[in-house]
């Protein structure tokens, strides 16, 4: 007889960061519920070897829990999820970024989700970012205080796929993902919102306002290594061209679901953004005042120069710098105990 089929293939895209691996690992090995298998892919980085040696290890500790695969050319980002959810087994994909850390009883939540929610697609967690260690918390983002779902379709898709960026957390339904396989998008390092936009078409999102994971702030990023990445990103820093090709990117995908599938929900979309632009430019506060007016001007030329908001936080970004906004916006999400509802 065959095993039975598990619900959560934990999915993790290694790049480098070895060190951090470990207390990944561990967050996930100390959860309550044991439905899930673990799936690793490393996408060729310069620390294979301390990479597989951890897995290893593990493995012998953690028989038949662990798969581990090594990749043999670097996909890239959107490639390598993609990679990760054709290896996957499990019902359902849950990933997590290779420095971040899945909370407490965050699988059990999750499950209690899909148990309620049967044509549910896609889980959007609550989610945290910290520093050094995960004690120190610096914002828990929060949609609603209780659980809610969102019908399949525009409005499921109107809600989900800005909110489906970070992809520590991103619970997607494994047999939908894998049937839209495509490589169209590769490079826009936003491969799961694709997946968010087209699952949705036919199954629900239910957002949790549970704390699944804890994602790390300060850690560098390794985007711009694979031929789909080159030239468009630089590893370890974030250029304002970076920016740029990554919000433009997101855009593309809701346009071809609208030119594809005869969804239209751009401007929905794209409004969205506008009103929650605050991600999107906070580390280009310190660019000069010319480079920065020419990165506004782009932005407002890909349409978010018809909402006020948009405006708001480009001013009060470099005005306030990074930290002063966030503590203003950490006062606000306390307060209310969600993110605001523009």
């Amino acid at each position: 007889m065959g095993q039975s089929r598990k619900l959560f293939s934990v999915c993790i895209p290694a790049y480098n960061r070895a060190h951090h691996l470990p207390a990944l690992l561990d967050s996930i090995l100390a959860q309550g519920l044991h439905d899930y298998e673990i799936v690793i892919c490393e996408d060729m980085s310069r620390e294979r070897q301390q990479i597989e040696r951890l897995v290893r290890d593990y493995q012998s500790r953690y028989p038949d829990v662990l798969r581990y695969f090594e990749n043999e050319a670097n996909l890239g980002y959107d490639g390598n999820i993609r990679n990760l959810v054709e290896k996957a087994s499990g019902e359902f994909c849950f990933f997590m970024g290779n420095d971040d850390i899945m909370c407490e009883g965050a699988l059990e939540n999750a499950a209690g989700v899909i148990g309620r929610h049967p044509n549910v697609g896609l889980v959007l967690k609550s989610y945290a970012w910290f520093d050094e260690v995960p004690e120190k918390i610096n914002q828990e983002i929060r949609w609603f205080k209780e659980e809610k779902e969102f019908a399949a379709g525009i409005p499921a898709i109107r809600f989900a796929f800005r909110r489906s960026g970070v992809i520590s957390g991103y619970i997607v339904r494994r047999d939908s993902a894998n049937d839209i396989a495509t490589a169209k998008f590769d490079g826009t390092l936003y491969y799961q919102m694709y997946l968010t936009a087209n699952v949705l078409l036919s199954k629900t999102a239910v957002c949790t306002p549970k704390v699944l994971v804890l994602c790390r702030s300060n850690e560098p990023h390794d985007f711009g290594n694979s031929e789909r990445e080159k030239g468009k990103y630089v590893p370890g820093t974030i250029t304002s061209q970076s920016r740029l090709n990554m919000v433009g990117g997101a855009i593309s995908i809701i346009r071809d679901l609208k030119e594809t599938r005869e969804i239209d929900v751009v401007e929905d979309v794209i409004r969205d953004y506008a009103n929650y632009f605050y991600p999107y430019i906070k580390d280009q506060f310190t660019l000069p005042l010319g480079e920065y007016f020419r990165l506004y001007r782009e932005f407002g030329k890909m349409g978010f120069a018809r909402y006020p908001l948009f405006h708001v936080y480009f001013l009060l970004g470099f005005i306030l710098g990074e930290k002063k906004f966030d503590a203003m916006t950490a006062v606000i999400r306390n307060y209310l105990g969600r993110s605001p509802q523009f």
